[in-house]
């Protein structure tokens, strides 16, 4: 039976920790978590506790369980005051089964094994060692108290063994959940931005610009949309080579970013290739816009590895109402436009329909 119900406990333990670590997946609780996060974290640990406890066994007047499993793991993630909180919670429900001396033992280990753990967590030890401790000191607390009123000891192996084996499951899976959701948070976040420049990528462009659609229309806003190519891009690989042509990139990216305001959208859309959403911004203003951005990036020192050189961009723009009718039909309105520019003497800005 005592094995039965230890390994009961240890199922609800790994059960809820998993739910709590895919509903906080976004924003884990850590030494820096605000005080408010922590207090909630902590009593969320208490109510595991008083969980657990329900599950416990019970050796003549002691009752044998995983209850502070949570506070553990709550002292390594959170630091002193979840922990705290959770203990208190625990003892709490440690009296609701009444005041006696089986409840006075156990509120005594609580707090015996919440103080250690929170020393132990501070101290120099590595990571997986102050785990060890920790379930150690748990254990050894466990023992020596509860030796003074069991005669019998024969569950202790035992207890020791599904204690060691629920704490290192539970770091295990804690540890092993917040790298998947840091790794998928990281491949999700590049997956959105461009590699070199860290600009918003084409996909991420054609999301935002698909919302961004959907919107102005109910908004009453006005959208416009720069397309940007950098003049003779090949002829700067050919000549300095790629990586000075990223270098090129890079820099690029900078001026558009200093160049607009802080609400537009810069985006690398593939190869040389740039475009900035301008939100709720009228033709006039996107034309001032792009001026300014074809002005800086002409006037600029790009820094090559050995030299600097100077550049141009050439720049199409289109607004919705003003050029364009359609909304979906901006990128082909400004795309056109930059093509004209091109073939047109570069290093200009051309509005669409005004000149095609």
């Amino acid at each position: 039976m005592i094995v039965k119900e230890l390994f009961a406990n240890l199922a609800i333990l790994v059960t809820l920790l998993f739910i709590y670590s895919q509903l906080t997946k976004k924003s884990p609780l850590n030494h820096h978590s605000s005080i408010p996060k922590k207090l909630t974290v902590g009593i969320l640990g208490g109510l595991l506790g008083n969980i657990l406890m329900q599950y416990s066994m019970h050796i003549e007047n002691i009752i044998v369980d995983l209850r502070l499993i949570p506070v553990i793991l709550l002292a390594f993630y959170g630091g002193t005051i979840p922990a705290f909180v959770s203990m208190t919670f625990i003892i709490l429900g440690h009296f609701l089964f009444g005041m006696n001396a089986s409840s006075l033992v156990a509120a005594l280990i609580s707090f015996l094994v919440t103080i250690g753990v929170v020393l132990l967590v501070r101290s120099s030890f590595s990571k997986h060692t102050k785990m060890i401790l920790c379930l150690t000191w748990n254990n050894l607390v466990s023992f020596f108290v509860i030796s003074f009123f069991i005669k019998k000891s024969d569950f202790i192996p035992v207890y020791w063994i599904i204690s060691y084996l629920g704490g290192m499951i539970a770091f295990y899976m804690i540890n092993y959940l917040r790298s998947i959701h840091l790794l998928f948070e990281k491949y999700k976040k590049e997956s959105t931005l461009d590699g070199l420049t860290g600009l918003n990528n084409y996909r991420k462009f054609d999301d935002i610009f698909n919302t961004l659609i959907k919107k102005v229309d109910e908004r009453q806003e006005q959208l416009s949309l720069l397309y940007i190519d950098i003049d003779h891009f090949k002829k700067i690989n050919d000549q300095y080579g790629h990586s000075n042509g990223d270098q090129v990139l890079k820099q690029v990216g900078e001026i558009l970013q200093n160049s607009t305001r802080s609400f537009d959208i810069v985006s690398r859309n593939g190869g040389e290739e740039f475009t900035v959403l301008l939100l709720d911004c009228p033709l006039n203003k996107a034309y001032e816009i792009a001026e300014r951005i074809r002005m800086n990036v002409e006037a600029y020192h790009f820094h090559l590895s050995d030299k600097t050189i100077h550049i141009t961009v050439s720049i199409g723009v289109a607004c919705y109402k003003e050029t364009t009718i359609v909304a979906d039909q901006i990128i082909e309105d400004a795309d056109k436009a930059l093509y004209f520019a091109k073939n047109n003497g570069r290093n200009k800005v051309c509005v669409a329909n005004a000149v095609l």
